[in-house]
């Protein structure tokens, strides 16, 4: 197995990094690199395509390969172009949910029902991050953004869903937390012939401090983000475990955990849908929970799975794709067999 250094030598441009301490950016281009070389791809036959946004500069300019930095919420239409006049490319979009479902959704929607031969991976940390923090069209409903300073109004697009209704032939999600089935969905979309979609929530220190309302050192933010994501998903294509259920707090969390304590293993955890909760384990859960219910300091008590956000592989299928039936056409123009 190659070394990070090695990893680095080959593949990556060396530079300063564009990306503020934290960003789940290099994550996804570690996952990215470790993709393409564990499938033995020649760098030189890859063309990375982006936009505008944070996720641009994933690969551009760090992929040591050709890269096409084009404008904002064009990245797809971009590529599709560079797709249908050269095929042999292994052409892949990076793009963020402002740049990919928000300016280009568009593009997006259209490419996956043409089931055109790019892989598109669609980085989400849930705002324009880059310019701010306003509003995406993948802001929680409720949260709180720069745009949106007493609560998101609006409800955010189920990307994977869509993606999946329009005609995409393969559809992932994953998130930074979880490398491993993110590496491996990478190597298969790469494999299938199709057009190939993977969402990825992705950490934003910068911007989601004030989305989840995350108080404490910036340096603590990352690892308590990567954890969030951990606590507030689960795998589809996996049984789930259960054992413990969440105390939604009345008040203050400490307080609520020093109520809880005798009643299983309590601690404190940050959740996607809750917020700041109190996780507690213990076997029984009918009777932790009439015991959780009974306690003044717990507003609600939520089961293991409510509000978790569904990961894994949502499709995988085959179907014509695009450049295959535009090489017919172009043969039956010029009268060839």
């Amino acid at each position: 197995m190659k070394t990070l250094f090695e990893y680095r030598d080959q593949y990556v441009r060396s530079q300063p990094s564009a990306f503020c301490p934290g960003c789940g950016g290099g994550i996804i281009l570690n996952c990215f690199l470790r993709a393409i070389d564990d499938l033995g791809l020649d760098q030189d036959k890859i063309l990375a395509v982006s936009g505008i946004g944070c996720t641009a500069w994933i690969p551009s300019p760090n992929f040591n390969g050709d890269t096409l930095h084009t404008t904002h919420g064009r990245a797809i239409a971009f590529a599709t172009g560079a797709k249908a006049f050269n095929p042999d490319l292994t052409t892949v979009v990076f793009t963020g949910d402002g740049d990919g479902a928000g300016i280009g959704g568009n593009h997006l929607i259209h490419a996956a029902r043409r089931n055109i031969n790019l892989k598109v991976i669609l980085v989400n940390n849930m705002s324009y991050a880059m310019t701010g923090g306003q509003i995406a069209p993948t802001t929680m409903h409720g949260e709180t953004t720069v745009t949106s300073p007493y609560g998101n109004p609006e409800f955010p697009f189920d990307i994977t869903q869509l993606v999946k209704a329009a005609g995409a032939s393969y559809v992932a999600k994953w998130s930074t937390y979880h490398v491993i089935e993110l590496t491996n969905a990478i190597k298969e979309a790469l494999q299938h012939k199709g057009f190939g979609f993977i969402e990825v929530l992705s950490q934003c220190p910068t911007q989601q401090r004030r989305i989840f309302n995350l108080r404490g050192p910036l340096d603590s933010l990352p690892p308590r983000i990567l954890d969030m994501f951990m606590e507030s998903t689960y795998n589809r294509n996996r049984e789930s475990k259960g054992g413990y259920l969440y105390a939604v707090p009345a008040s203050n969390p400490k307080k609520t955990l020093d109520m809880v304590s005798g009643l299983g293993s309590a601690k404190i955890v940050d959740h996607m849908g809750f917020g700041q909760v109190v996780r507690v384990d213990n076997p029984d859960t009918d009777e932790l929970r009439g015991k959780l219910e009974a306690l003044g300091e717990v507003k609600y008590v939520a089961d293991h799975m409510e509000k978790k956000i569904e990961l894994g592989l949502f499709e995988k299928y085959e179907r014509p794709e695009l450049t295959d039936s535009l090489q017919e056409i172009i043969r039956k123009a010029r009268g060839e067999q």
